[in-house]
């Protein structure tokens, strides 16, 4: 298959790069949607205005070892603060996973996305040291939940993935391997099959084209889940190598069907299926596409485009206080905290 990265880098951000230097996105609501006006933070500054509309915004915090869905309308959550949090969910302390042991692997939750099945919610999650789960919103029941090597790093959850048939996917980093479970027969302990893919670290199903996605530290797979909801297959129907190395955040763009977004360890792309390329010609690309992108994703409504990056002094090097938002420009911020993903909670999903 022919890949293509198309590059759209302006004249600011190459001068910028040259400099060494962050290039500025200016912080004006796209046309067509209005601002919801200046909201103050908690020290009383006047912080950037969010658009009509922006939904709340999902995360995983590992500093306090808890996923929080957060008031989108605030730039800065304080998670002491009720009126900030919508709901938060660990299973530590929790009977419905002490099967699990979270204790030892719940370590550093490391994804969170919502998902829609059969007309109920549910927030897909896993950690570091083995934990993975699907746990019903708002209730925090248990659908489907395992350890992968527990407390340990050997597979290291990465992804999760909810099929259509109610099967779920796992995809695990130093494990080199996607497991796609039979978590329709049961909450744990079903079998499970298993697909190799080096540093594997993201997954996406995809409805139209009935294939499951994988991103590995070098490229992208499109399974297919065969066999039967009692005893799953996974199969490779293509594969496309990356443009650039470690592979790491994989996600449907909630505003065109044909692409998804793909980040590296050093860009942001979006692949569009139709083509079989990688292309970096979406809006807002010169500011988005940058090094060590953990989580980036789109909300169709506003516009707005949310990523999180690491920042430097916090108590893990892969953490961030910050949700950086473009298109327009702003940012969120988690007093206290240590983000690692934040994916906007969109309806149906």
């Amino acid at each position: 298959m022919r890949i293509a990265v198309v590059r759209t880098l302006t004249s600011a951000l190459l001068a910028s790069l040259a400099l060494g230097g962050p290039v500025s996105e200016p912080s004006v609501p796209p046309a067509g949607a209005g601002a919801a006006g200046a909201v103050l933070s908690a020290g009383g500054r006047a912080a950037d205005p969010v658009p009509a509309g922006t939904p709340d915004v999902l995360v995983t915090d590992q500093a306090s070892k808890r996923l929080l869905l957060l008031d989108g309308a605030r730039r800065e959550w304080d998670a002491a603060d009720p009126s900030a949090v919508r709901w938060a969910f660990s299973p530590v302390g929790d009977a419905r996973y002490a099967d699990l042991e979270p204790g030892i692997s719940w370590v550093h939750p490391n994804e969170a996305k919502r998902r829609v099945h059969r007309g109920r919610t549910y927030v897909l999650t896993t950690a570091s040291y083995g934990f993975a789960a699907v746990v019903a919103h708002p209730s925090g029941e248990r659908y489907w939940g395992d350890t992968l090597s527990r407390g340990t790093t050997r597979h290291n959850p990465h992804s999760i993935e909810l099929l259509p048939d109610g099967n779920v996917a796992v995809a695990a980093s130093t494990g080199d391997v996607v497991r796609l479970y039979a978590a329709s027969r049961g909450t744990v302990d079903v079998p499970f099959a298993t697909y190799a893919l080096e540093d594997a670290h993201g997954l996406q199903w995809d409805a139209g084209r009935g294939v499951l996605w994988a991103l590995g530290g070098d490229r992208l797979v499109a399974l297919k889940a065969g066999g039967t909801a009692a005893a799953p297959a996974l199969t490779k129907d293509f594969e496309v190598p990356l443009p650039t190395p470690h592979g790491h955040d994989l996600g449907q763009v909630a505003a065109d069907p044909d692409r998804l977004w793909v980040s590296s360890g050093s860009a942001v792309y979006q692949y569009v299926k139709s083509s079989g390329t990688f292309v970096q010609d979406f809006a807002g690309a010169a500011v988005i596409s940058r090094p060590a992108v953990k989580a980036v994703g789109d909300d169709p409504r506003t516009g707005q485009v949310a990523s999180t990056v690491p920042e430097s002094g916090l108590g893990e090097t892969w953490w961030t206080r910050r949700v950086t938002v473009h298109r327009p420009g702003g940012s969120y911020r988690l007093v206290d905290g240590g983000l690692y993903k934040a994916r906007w909670w969109l309806p149906g999903r």
